[in-house]
């Protein structure tokens, strides 16, 4: 087996500490040199000539996170690593998967191909908005779902009457995984909107009076598609209503609403730490997903049996 080094980027050290002891390797040192006009370069203090590197990293705001791992990259190439794989837990940009009006860019796209060009050999990241953007790479890309780590958690609950719940039709797929692997029922939540973040209407599709109902979604922005669903099922008919998520982004008025929201609880994972506490929010940590996937990959074996 090679030798593996584990490095984190200053923005998911939480995370890449925790995956590291799961792991049962230490984070190796990278410093991170800042110039007075905020430029960054960062510099391995050890020698990496010859080993397996993951760089663990995730690219949520602000952008110099995403910079930071490009340099990152680039640095241990230039190290003369034998391979560097890139472990995004939270891969940013990934809305930006197609172009859905005139003049747009595609960013998940522009994301990708800065991966590849800076060296990176290998991506491992988890509940991508959209499977095709593994399509946008044309290094491999290791796609893991939180599924499990849900699946646990909800199993623990032992709920009676219960169904799943997509907040858009964006997430139709997620949730008919869940509902699917528990062999129940799920319905839709239609939502209309007027302009980007705001919603105009909602209808559910489904029937679900007297349910506990859980609404299954990959990331929450501002948490209005969310709460507003959560609304609408309560006023069909739910017993109760809860949702979980992978990537909590929680910008804008997220915590608030979600506070002030019918939500019976949110359940999310550490892909991207909370800014603020709610006792509403529970975060489960996907630190053994990613470090099983990374002993896989290391010893060649397949990473199949991760997925529900």
């Amino acid at each position: 087996m090679s030798l593996v080094k584990l490095f984190s980027g200053s923005a998911t050290q939480y995370l890449a500490e925790k995956i590291a002891k799961a792991h049962g390797n230490p984070l190796e040192e990278v410093k991170l040199q800042r110039f007075s006009d905020g430029e960054i370069a960062p510099y391995y203090v050890e020698s990496i000539r010859g080993h397996e590197v993951y760089l663990i990293q995730s690219t949520f705001s602000p952008t110099d996170n995403l910079m930071e791992l490009l340099l990152m990259i680039d640095a241990a190439k230039r190290a003369s690593a034998k391979t560097v794989s890139v472990i995004i837990p939270y891969f940013g940009y990934a809305r930006q998967d197609r172009k859905d009006k005139p003049r747009v860019a595609i960013g998940a796209k522009l994301v990708a191909n800065l991966l590849s060009a800076a060296g990176a050999d290998r991506v491992v990241t988890s509940e991508l908005h959209a499977d095709q953007i593994q399509g946008f790479f044309d290094i491999p890309v290791v796609h893991l779902q939180t599924s499990g780590i849900f699946v646990e958690y909800l199993k623990g609950l032992q709920l009676d009457n219960y169904i799943f719940a997509a907040p858009d039709v964006g997430s139709v797929k997620r949730a008919r995984r869940f509902a699917k692997y528990f062999n129940v029922e799920m319905v839709i939540c239609d939502k209309h909107r007027s302009k980007a973040n705001e919603i105009a209407s909602m209808q559910v599709i489904g029937e679900v009076k007297g349910k506990h109902v859980v609404l299954v979604d990959d990331l929450i922005d501002t948490a209005g598609t969310m709460c507003r669903a959560a609304e609408a099922l309560i006023e069909k008919g739910a017993s109760s209503v809860r949702a979980i998520c992978t990537h909590p982004v929680l910008s804008g008025p997220a915590y608030e609403r979600i506070e002030d929201s019918v939500l019976q609880e949110l359940v999310v994972t550490d892909t991207i730490p909370l800014q603020n506490s709610s006792g509403k929010i529970k975060v489960l940590s996907v630190a053994d997903l990613f470090a099983e996937a990374i002993r896989r990959i290391d010893d060649n074996e397949s990473v199949n049996s991760l997925f529900i």
